[in-house]
C-alpha cells in the first residue's frame, strides 16, 4: 500500500487546537504523498489548482470536494470558475497544517476530474 493509498484511508479526526501546526519541513516531507499539491505561503496551506473544459466540469467537480469535506467535517477552500478549479485545505483552530489537511489532499486526488 503506499502512502497515497494509506493516508485516503484514514477519516480526519476533529482537532480542537493546542497542537502546533505543522512546520514548512514536516509538511513538505509530507507532499509526495499527494501528488499535484503545493505548499502555499505563511499561514501554510495546502494546493491544488485543476483544468477543465468548461465551466460545468469545473463546478461538478467542486461539488464533489465539497461532499468528500462534508462526509470528513473537513472543509476546503474552493475557488471555481470557467475551465478551473482551486482547491485549499488548512486547519483553521491551529492556522496551519495538520494530518487531517493531507488525508483530505489524498481523498480529493481520488475524484475523477479533467
Amino acid at each position: 500500500m503506499t502512502a497515497a493509498d494509506e493516508l485516503a484511508r484514514k477519516t480526519c479526526v476533529p482537532c480542537s487546537g493546542g497542537v502546533p501546526p505543522m512546520s514548512r519541513e514536516e509538511a513538505q516531507a509530507h507532499l509526495p504523498a499527494v501528488p499535484g499539491w503545493t505548499l502555499g505561503e505563511n499561514p501554510t496551506h495546502l494546493v491544488r489548482a485543476y483544468r477543465f473544459k468548461d465551466f460545468m466540469e469545473a463546478q461538478d467537480f467542486a461539488v464533489s470536494v465539497g461532499r468528500v469535506c462534508e462526509a470528513e467535517g473537513h472543509h476546503a477552500e474552493i475557488a471555481y470558475g470557467w475551465g478551473h478549479c482551486t482547491v485549499k485545505f488548512w486547519t483553521h483552530k491551529i492556522d496551519g497544517l495538520h494530518e487531517n489537511d493531507f488525508v483530505m489532499a489524498a481523498k480529493v486526488n481520488r475524484l475523477p476530474f479533467g
